[in-house]
């Protein structure tokens, strides 16, 4: 077969998927009109999540999992946007590490709000500016973030999904030569995060600037040649800052999980994962009971991590199921008054 009868081949299968797209898109709206009658929201995790994988299960081609994602998550985001275009808020600016962790999950034609803070995602949501914020949780070279837990517990919305990605900081500056800079830009924990890569330069006598985003750090970076940023590779490029040096982390399995936080609560997928906040009562063995809770009902525990809101320790606990499983609602109501249910949601990973 020549070149040409390869092409008009392909051209005959882009023709049939253009038309069967649109067949989907169709359908899609259909589903959207009954959703809006009864109220229901037009983005179902669990639902996504389970046609992902009855495709993964069928695959035999040349597609991995990773683009049969890749694919069907942006023709997710696409139909959605057609039939109810929704904001997604983010800890901007453009490019940093929660604004991919936001396209990975909504796709590249979503509308995005990069916000300064943590805190004013979740106040947009709250107010209904937007309908689904992105916020980070946790990393697995800095543990938790400390303003997620507090505005978990502030406001009353719901975690309806998470997302794991890689982190890998990139070392971009003007300068050829890495004796003149004098300043390094970058988020506050980058710096923990690259400790090693920044001694082995030389870079002791560099003033270590932090800023609010690590995409920011890119920017400023590009206005100045005697300095340098930590900043994912994408933000360099976005700011025209060239890269010298790649992957400059010192932990290379380095991740960051988000989550995504909306007002409304996920139906049962049957691999889910389950967030609480837990206050318990300041009494001799409280913690114990209530942990004993949990074993006797055969439920693993996968996180319990403390936290100081407003000087009262409270508890970060995750466990598999699902908030409306049987045996898990006889120990939310048991202990009702010390559980705030966060959310449940598809689980993507055990622990980062």
């Amino acid at each position: 077969m020549t070149l040409d009868d390869l092409r008009v081949k392909i051209d005959s299968i882009d023709d049939t998927l253009l038309k069967l797209y649109n067949e989907r898109m169709e359908l899609v709206h259909q589903v959207g009109e009954v959703k809006n009658t009864t109220g229901a929201p037009i983005y179902r995790p669990e639902r996504e999540q389970a046609i992902l994988n009855r495709l993964k299960s069928q695959n035999d081609g040349k597609l991995t999992d990773s683009a049969i994602d890749a694919l069907f998550l942006e023709m997710f985001a696409v139909a959605r946007n057609l039939e109810l275009p929704e904001g997604v808020a983010y800890l901007g600016p453009e490019a940093s590490f929660t604004h991919q962790a936001a396209e990975s999950k909504f796709g590249a034609m979503s509308a995005y709000l990069p916000m300064a803070s943590i805190q004013g995602i979740f106040r947009e949501v709250d107010k209904g500016t937007v309908k689904f914020g992105v916020i980070p949780i946790e990393n697995s070279s800095n543990g938790i973030v400390s303003d997620t837990i507090n505005c978990l517990d502030q406001y009353n919305l719901k975690i309806i999904a998470e997302v794991m990605i890689d982190v890998h900081f990139a070392f971009a500056t003007l300068s050829e030569d890495y004796k003149k800079i004098t300043k390094v830009y970058s988020k506050d924990i980058a710096f923990g995060q690259c400790r090693n890569f920044l001694q082995d330069l030389g870079m002791d006598d560099a003033e270590l600037v932090p800023v609010e985003s690590t995409a920011k750090a890119a920017k400023l970076a590009a206005k100045d040649a005697s300095a340098a940023a930590l900043c994912p590779s994408i933000a360099a490029k976005l700011y025209n800052l060239p890269i010298r040096f790649n992957n400059v982390e010192d932990n290379t399995s380095n991740k960051t999980r988000f989550f995504v936080i909306s007002n409304f609560e996920n139906a049962p997928s049957g691999e889910d994962k389950t967030s609480l906040l837990v206050r318990l009562p300041d009494k001799p063995g409280s913690l114990v009971e209530f942990l004993n809770d949990f074993e006797d009902a055969h439920i693993n525990l996968t996180k319990i991590k403390s936290h100081i809101v407003e000087g009262q320790s409270i508890f970060f606990i995750e466990f598999n199921g699902h908030q409306n499983d049987e045996k898990i609602q006889q120990i939310l109501t048991v202990h009702q008054e010390s559980i705030k249910v966060l959310g449940s949601y598809v689980k993507e990973t055990d622990d980062v």
